[in-house]
Formats: C-alpha cells, structure tokens, sequence
C-alpha cells in the first residue's frame, strides 16, 4: 500500500551526533531477555511498507506500567525507532517476541483513550498503516526529534552526610550515601546540566563522543543523572516572548525624593519606566518597549536593577482578536420554531441516554439548522461533556464560529489546514488539555484529542471535501458516526441536500428524521432556469445571459442588494487549443488539459498543480494562432467588472483561499455590505447567511453534469440547490437564474420545481441495481507504473485474483477493471483503477496489496 512520500522514519540519529547505535545508551537490564511480560501492538513510525501494520512487542516488567498510547523505543529490524503503543496484542505460537526497548518520555499517553479507539477503528476501516494515523492526530512536528536527554538529580546529601568537603552541594556535586570524591570530568560534566536538562548531544567532552556515553552511563549507574529519551517539541513548540515589569520595590515614582541616584537615567529611559508603571504587574513586551524607547533599553534597565524580564509563552490563538459576531443563530428574543423544537428535544433525550443513533436535520436552505446546533451545544455543556462541530471548507468554519459565539459566548477550537503549524500545535495543546468544551473545524476535527466527547455536529454532511485525497483517506462524516458509537456522543448530521446514502439510511430507519419545511429567514427565491443553446443561438457569447446581465443591472445597492455568481471552474480559460492543428496544451505530468490563469500569467494543472509559462505557440505545429475557450472564475470576474464598473466585485476560490486570511475578510466584506457582488466556486454556496442577498446567478450548471462517475448528478443537484439557496434570506425577496444546457436534465428540474423526491428516488433504485452505497460498499485500488503496459497487466492480474478469491469465498463482490483512471499518467506514472463493488468487498481484499498500489475504500469518485 503507497504511503505518504513525506512520511519519515524515526530512529537512530546519525554517527555525527556520536550516536552509531541506539544500544550504546540503551537503559534494559538483563531481566528483559527472561521470558514473561504482556503483549502489545506497537505502531511503528517507519517508512514503506514496513509500516502498514502494528508489531507486537513484550514490555519488560522494568517498564510497567505502560499505557495504550504512550511512545516507545522498539528494535525494528536492525535498527531502533520510535513507536506508540496501540494496544494489547498475540504473538503466533513458537514466535520470539522481542521486548520494548525504552519509554520515551512524554508526560503520559500523547493521545486519550477514546482517541487510540478510534485510531485503531480508522486503521480497520480505511486499511490505513496504525503510525500514519497516528501521526495525522498528533500536533505537527511532535514525532520529528527523538533526543536522548540527560538531566542531573537533586542532590540529596548535607553536612551531616559527607558535607561540602567531600563533595557536597557546596562545590556542585551531588551527594548520595557516603560521600564519594568526583572526578573532575564529572563534575564537569554535572556543571553541563546545572541549569537543567540538555540533549546529550549538545553536551561537550574531551574524549569524544564515545567516552561521553560512558561517562554519562556511569554517572547513571551512581544515580547522579537520569538519562532518557524524549520527544522534543520541533517547529511547533511554545512560542516564548520577553516580557518586562518593574522590579520589585521599585517606587511608583522613578525615584525616591532627596536621593540623588549615582548615574541620571536618561530621557528615553524614563518614558519607558512611565509606560511600565502604567500598565504595572503587566508588564510589557520587550520588542514593544524597544521599538518605542530604543534597542538599548531593555538591557540598560535591567542592568541597573530597575526592571526585570521574564520569558512567558504566548499561545497562537486563531480566534485572537477577533470579537464574537453580531448575529447569533436567531434573534435574542425569538423562539424555536415547532420543528426545530422536536429536533432540540430528540437531541436532548439522546444527549441523556447516550444514544448515538445518527439524528438527520434535513430541511430548506434558512431553515434554522444553525439555531438547532446552539441550542444542541447548549444541552451538551451542561452535561458537563463536550462538543464538535464539522464543516467541509475553511471558508465556513469562521462564520459559523462567529455565530456560535454570538449565542454561547463561549472560548471555541479552531482546527484547519489553513492554521500555521504553530497555531495547530497550540490549538492541539488546549484541546488535549481540556481547556475549551467546543471545537469547530475541517475533517481534520475529527482527529482532534476530545476526552468526555458528548456531541459531534457534522454540517452540510453531504458535502465530498469531508472525504480525504491522503492517508488516511477517512471519510469525516461516516468516521464522526463510528467515532459517536465508540463513545456514546449523539452524532447529527445537517443538511439541506442529503447525500443519496444517507437518504437511503434515512429512508430505511437507520437514521432518525427531522424536517424542517419552514424557511424561517426570508422566502424561496424564485428560480428561472436559462437555456444557453438559445442564448448563443442569439448570439450571446458571454459567460453571462441576457436575464443574468440584466437582473444584475436591477440590484438595488442603495437598499442593500448583493448577488452571489457562481461557476465550479477556476481559472480564466479552461482549453487552450492552437486553432490550425486543433492540439490542446496539456500537463505533461497527468495529461489533463491547462487551464489559463490571468493572475501570474501562467497555464495551471488543476490536478497536480504543476504551472507552465504561456505559450506563444503551438508546441505541435509552432502556429501562434492560440485560442481560449471555456472560462471560469477569473474571466467572471473580469467581465463582471467591465459590465458592470461602478459595483464593488470580488472573487473567492481555491486560488484566493490560500492567502492567509483572504476567505475571512471576503466575507467579512460581503456580510457587512462592503461588496455588491461576489464570485467563486462551491465555496460560496455553503453556509453563508447573509439577508442582503437577493440575486444568485449560476453561469453553469454543466460543468461537472456529465462526468462519467454515478456521483456527477447528485454532485451537480447539491451544488445547484445550496447555490439557490442563498438568496432571499432578509425582507427583500430574492432571485435565482440558472443557466444550463440541459434545462430538462432530472438533477436541474429537482432544483427548478423544489422537488427532489423524484430525483433521490432514481437514484437509489439506480444504486441498489449496482450494489453502490447505502447497498453496498465500494474499495478503489489503484496501480501506478512508469510503464504503461505493464500498469496495465497488473491491473488485469490482480483483478483476476480478486476475481476468483469472491467465488471461492462466495461473497456478492463485483470486480471491475482494470481501467484507466480518469487522470491516466500522474507524476510520471501511468495509472489504472481495480474497483470492487458489493456487500464486503474489504472481505474479498483481504490485506493491502502493498506498493505500487494505493487503496481508496469508500471513495469519494470512481475517476
């Protein structure tokens, strides 16, 4: 099974640290090697495929008690490397189980009980290797340096026991027992540590490397210094900042009346003793105190015994700054609606008895699902256990917080890749420590360290970013549904637009049912559908139809109107294509056509992200007759802003989302009323509340519409009903305008007639005829060679394993394949998908195959 290719192997540090094995420090005595012990799994950090399973250790009497959790060394193979205990474990008869080496100190398990549970129930479900998945539930940067670290003991000897004269704490030797005179390289050595525990190889010795771990190991065995190994904090430790106050006794006046001091202070000296007294036991900042008074400042001060700094850590808070925001989920004094009331009660009563029977919230875009999970997060805190709360994109996640915080007034998480390392290291620290009750983020959140989990939020659980591209390829939303019956949370799932499996589960009674009919803010837009063969067969050639250009000309800026353009493109032009020969220029790493990007003036793969400079000819028949076709969120923008100059216009995307705080001031911008239209993908038809939009214009409804996977027209539906949505939500009524070419397409009529019984229903009776989930599950394994032909043929025999192992076994597993995958050459590789289809297709699988294949079970698509 391929691995992570930035996933590092843990173990021995290099000779040039003076450290050529492991073993030279190692602390197991000669009671290890004797029989005896309990069994546990230990997931090793090693890199390959080594690392796709845990290995089952003994642990050494010497080191109990061991927790599920804790990092240990462990021999592996002929080195030693790190690993974290993952539970207990069985040897096979007649196999020598090796013992664990070491602990490795990390003030007790790095993750808690329900979390290990869960790591072991993500490795089962997505053949994911244990230490990968620990390691995406550990802060970044934790598992990166292993050090072996010395720390000298208190002394413990007086007078009475040998005194200063033989060595006692008065000369800096530590004293155990009967006074024994120190070397004078040990007491060297001892002066090393005395201001606290070092790295062993940040310590200095004249005899070399070698001899200073015989010293130390000496020292040990006197019981002068432990010597241990530890995990040390990387990129991601604390962040510590000088802070300066007043010293003490200093009076309030800079100096006392009638004493002349021995030397005046200075001008800038005394503003800076001014500022200090202001603020008093505060203190301030030491590089604020020299950027106002000067570089010298700080020293000078200080020198002269006037102030004193102290090192404080300053924690990385996301939400730091950032107040509460204005608008809660319903207005102070209103009431639960009666729909939204039943939901509350059903959450309460599960809340009570722990029942962790998914609750579906399926209601109206603005039907009050935000009011729902208030008054949900509200019952879970005061039963005094704590809650989680899912969204599929970063962009969302600070509204909704905002919202939230608007209601509780509470100190929320904050977990998503866009925090800096530092910020998700700090954020993992406060979560683990159980400093805040409720966390709100990304799929990432659901491998937050939550202890006393009551209740997992999972919002727009239709949405596919919940499923992820990397190992562990787990899907959020099913994963917060085992993660709930591991743990007795109520788990609830909102959406407007429900996936088809979790409909079916609905239908069936796997899932309790809440409707919410009732749009509690504003009415439904009304939705004219536009069809583009007619709109060009008039010869508009635009992205924008004559009804979108002119219910955009309509807005009323001066009473609030905003409008939301929506197209799932990025980009500027989707094909570049050389009009002679008809040759389209393509990413030579993946084959799939670049899309031209205006910012920066480059072609982007959207797929490996590889940018290529503009070409100026044809790569094929050198022509410089270039042309672009297609368009996407780029060329909108810049065709909104011609037609229309005078409106303010912005754009949210991938490409814009990247930029650190870009997404939150965008709609901090549109949810203030500082811009009267903005542009984006899907990213902007989600979770965004904002009354003063009244017009959403979908461009086209078609992009994704005919891709050849049985998701594209549940995908395009979701899109198109969210992106509705939006509109209409304050006084003023609103307006949808959605162009298509496909205007009688069931996924388009769904949307347009607000009816999409009849479009779920084909879809489940086309998924239970193919075995497709909620009928059955699916497993994707890919095969990836530099040679095209012999991908191929490995493809081809491994499915004819797989082929006749579910008739041996007799399992209702449909093999398919090999095919070529949708992107058929990636990073110089050529590609083909295995797909398994059926009640167990892991049953089937059995183990993971191992490299060159990649395994994908429940994927997201089949392309």
């Amino acid at each position: 099974m391929a691995t992570e290719p930035d996933q590092k192997t843990l173990g021995l540090p290099d000779e040039g640290d003076g450290f050529s094995n492991m073993d030279s420090v190692d602390s197991a005595d000669s009671t290890d090697s004797a029989p005896g012990g309990r069994l546990v799994a230990v997931a090793v950090d090693a890199a390959g495929a080594a690392g796709d399973r845990a290995f089952t250790y003994r642990v050494p009497p010497r080191l109990e008690p061991l927790d599920d959790g804790e990092a240990v060394l462990v021999e592996f193979g002929r080195r030693q490397a790190l690993g974290i205990v993952f539970g207990p474990a069985t040897a096979a008869a007649g196999i020598v189980v090796k013992p664990i080496v070491d602990r490795v100190r990390a003030d007790g398990p790095l993750l808690p009980a329900s979390s290990l549970e869960l790591a072991r129930d993500i490795a089962t479900t997505y053949l994911a290797p244990p230490a990968l998945v620990l390691r995406a539930m550990l802060p970044p940067g934790l598992l990166e340096r292993l050090e072996l670290v010395a720390e000298r003991r208190p002394d413990e000897g007086s007078e009475a026991n040998g005194g200063p004269a033989n060595g006692g704490p008065a000369n800096g030797g530590p004293q155990h027992g009967a006074a024994v005179p120190l070397e004078p390289a040990d007491q060297a050595m001892l002066d090393q540590l005395g201001d606290g525990p070092r790295a062993v190889r940040r310590l200095h010795g004249a005899e070399g490397r070698a001899g200073l771990l015989r010293r130390l190991r000496a020292l040990r065995a006197a019981g002068r210094i432990d010597l241990d190994w530890t995990l040390l904090d990387a990129g991601a430790a604390p962040r510590y900042s000088r802070v300066v106050r007043l010293a003490e006794g200093d009076p309030a006046a800079l100096q006392a009346p009638g004493v002349r001091p021995a030397r005046r202070l200075g001008p800038r000296q005394v503003a800076a003793l001014e500022d200090l007294t202001r603020v008093g036991s505060e203190g301030i900042a030491a590089a604020d105190l020299a950027r106002r008074h000067g570089g010298s400042v700080v020293g000078t001060l200080a020198a002269r015994g006037r102030v004193t700094v102290h090192s404080v850590e300053v924690p990385r808070r996301p939400l730091s700054g950032r107040a509460p925001g204005r608008r809660g989920a319903r207005p102070p004094a209103a009431s639960l609606s009666a729909e939204q009331a039943a939901a509350v009660g059903a959450i309460r009563a599960a809340l009570a008895s722990r029942d962790s029977k998914p609750i579906l919230l399926d209601g109206v875009t603005g039907g009050g699902k935000t009011a729902i999970y208030s008054a949900a997060i509200e019952a879970c805190l005061e039963g005094q256990r704590r809650a989680l709360v899912l969204v599929p994109e970063i962009a969302l996640a600070l509204p909704l917080v905002d919202r939230l915080r608007a209601d509780l007034a509470l100190d929320m998480g904050l977990v998503h890749s866009g925090l800096s390392e530092g910020e998700r290291s700090d954020e993992w620290r406060r979560i683990r420590a159980g400093v805040v009750d409720v966390v709100v983020g990304t799929r990432l959140a659901i491998l937050a360290p939550m202890d006393g989990l009551g209740l997992i939020i999972v919002d727009e659980e239709h949405d596919p970013a919940y499923k992820s591209d990397r190992t562990p390829r787990i899907q959020a939303r099913d994963t917060a549904i085992r993660l709930g019956r591991l743990t007795g949370a109520t788990v609830v799932l909102g959406s407007a637009t429900p996936a088809v499996e979790t409909e079916g589960r609905a239908r069936d009674g796997s899932y309790q049912r809440f409707r919410l009919t009732d749009r509690l803010s504003g009415r439904p837009p009304a939705i004219e559908v536009v069809d583009l063969r007619e709109e060009l067969a008039a010869g508009q050639r635009g992205m924008l139809s004559r009804a979108l250009v002119s219910a955009l000309a309509a807005l009323d800026r001066s009473a609030g109107d905003q409008a939301l353009l929506v197209i799932n493109r990025r980009g500027s032009a989707s094909v570049v294509l050389c009009r002679d020969c008809g040759t389209v220029q393509a990413c030579p790493e993946c084959t799939r056509p670049l899309v031209y990007h205006q910012a920066g003036v480059t072609l982007r793969c959207h797929h490996c992200g590889r940018a290529t400079p503009l070409a100026t000819r044809c790569p094929n028949c050198r022509s410089a007759r270039i042309r672009y076709l297609g368009g996407g969120t780029e060329r909108l923008e810049r065709e909104v802003r011609v037609a229309f100059p005078d409106h303010r216009v912005a754009r949210l995307d991938r490409d814009v989302v990247v930029q650190r705080g870009a997404a939150a001031r965008i709609l901090d911008d549109l949810a203030d009323g500082r811009l009267d239209i903005l542009v984006g993908t899907s990213l902007i038809t989600k979770g965004i509340d904002v009354p003063g939009i009244t017009l959403v214009g979908i461009v086209s409804a078609d992009v994704a519409l005919n891709l050849p996977d049985e998701r594209a027209a549940e995908r395009t539906y979701q899109l198109l009903a969210q992106a509705v949505g939006r509109a209409g939500r304050g006084e003023r009524p609103g307006r949808a305008v959605l162009q298509t070419y496909q205007p009688m397409h069931p996924a388009i009529r769904a949307v347009e007639t607000a009816d999409p019984a009849a479009f779920y229903d084909a879809e489940l009776t086309l998924r239970r005829r193919f075995g497709s989930p909620p009928f059955g599950r699916l497993v994707k394994l890919t095969v990836a060679l530099p040679d095209r032909d012999a991908a191929e043929a490995a493809g081809a025999a491994f499915a004819d394993r797989l082929r006749i192992r579910a008739l041996e076994i007799n399992v209702q597993v449909d093999v398919f394949g090999p095919a070529p995958a949708y992107i058929a050459r990636r990073a110089d590789r050529w590609r083909f998908n295995v797909v398994l289809r059926g009640e167990d297709p892991l049953l089937v699988l059995g183990d993971p195959p191992g490299l060159p294949w990649s395994v994908d079970v429940d994927p997201e698509s089949l392309l």
